[in-house]
């Protein structure tokens, strides 16, 4: 693992959760829109999804006018409601700190808006610790794209060689691989294991702190 000289994350499933925050937002942009509220378990599959297609997943509706909407609607109430509906999963905050101490570098790269990453690490007091973030108002294309994964690699200064890639999606893991890169897939999302076996993950983990307990085993 050594051998990696970045290190790439989602953000959602992956780093943290904010499942409460999205839930609320998608529930009030639907409203707003006269759809009817999705079960909350519907709404977390959608998790990792631009917020385009996940209004089309939820709605069946593919009119890109009412996903504008859509999206309007739901950075309205994720405004006021996301940053506090969220929490990094335990240890995480630990293994950034270790990642740094290792002059390794760290980026993350999410369907998120990049602002709101930023307030979410500040309020973990974590915003020293990613090198770069790169957010849906960065890019044209959203993940499985992977123009958000190359613009991090080069504001890093990073080779695909020396790249690693962890999220919790099969989106995750085929942006990483139109990438170029390795990908370690975390099961603390809702993608079973064996989803990301054609992907060949370099490594399936509990969570994303377990990226520590290797970097220390070897």
């Amino acid at each position: 693992m050594l051998s990696y000289r970045t290190m790439l994350f989602d953000f959602d499933y992956t780093l943290g959760d904010s499942s409460r925050g999205i839930v609320m937002s998608v529930n009030a942009a639907l409203t707003a829109l006269n759809y009817p509220v999705p079960e909350p378990k519907d709404i977390r599959q959608t998790i990792g999804l631009s917020l385009n297609e996940t209004f089309i997943r939820l709605t069946g509706c593919p009119d890109l006018k009412q996903a504008a909407r859509f999206t309007q609607l739901f950075r309205a109430k994720a405004d006021a409601v996301m940053v506090g509906q969220t929490d990094l999963y335990p240890g995480v905050r630990e293994m950034l700190e270790k990642l740094q101490s290792r002059q390794i570098r760290t980026g993350i790269v999410t369907t998120k808006y990049h602002y709101r990453i930023d307030q979410i690490l500040v309020r973990f007091g974590a915003a020293e610790l990613i090198n770069a973030i790169v957010g849906a108002e960065d890019v044209n294309q959203s993940k499985p794209d992977p123009q958000g994964i190359l613009l991090a690699m080069q504001r890093l200064k990073s080779t695909p060689e020396t790249t690693l890639y962890v999220g919790d999606s099969v989106v995750d893991a085929l942006a990483a691989r139109q990438a170029g890169i390795a990908f370690a897939a975390v099961l603390t999302g809702t993608t079973p294991a064996e989803a990301f076996q054609p992907y060949q993950p370099r490594a399936l983990l509990r969570g994303s702190s377990e990226i520590l307990t290797m970097i220390e085993s070897v």
